[in-house]
């Protein structure tokens, strides 16, 4: 018998990306956003907005390097209804939003844990 296994509090920064991904991918088929609360009460269960940028980069930089639409982008603060300050965004917002909207994100297989903290620790910019 295999054993389910869950993200809880041990779960790695890549791992979080991994539970992460599966919310936006959802998000973008769904056509939704979130905002870094909304989110942050999915994955955790509470608010908890501050620890959610480098799980996010996992995500941004994996996109990245895999000409993959910039999911992260569906991910807002409340206040400003923007990325993040450290999301780089260099076009349309809305723009972008469509492109990870139009994605058929469901035909990919997603990354595993070990490939988001790859991209991650790579950083790559395109």
């Amino acid at each position: 018998m295999t054993t389910v296994r869950r993200f809880n509090p041990q779960s790695t920064q890549a791992g979080r990306a991994l539970q992460a991904w599966q919310i936006l991918i959802s998000a973008a088929m769904n056509r939704q956003i979130h905002t870094y609360k909304t989110l942050s009460i999915l994955m955790f269960g509470k608010p908890a907005t501050n620890v959610l940028s480098g799980v996010l980069g996992n995500i941004a930089f994996y996109c990245n390097e895999n000409d993959l639409p910039p999911l992260t982008v569906l991910v807002v603060n409340s206040e400003t209804g923007l990325p993040g300050e450290k999301i780089p965004v260099s076009e349309d917002l809305n723009s972008l939003r469509e492109t990870v909207y139009n994605f058929d994100w469901y035909d990919i297989y997603p990354p595993t844990e070990q490939e988001l903290k790859d991209a991650n620790e790579r950083k790559l910019f395109k």
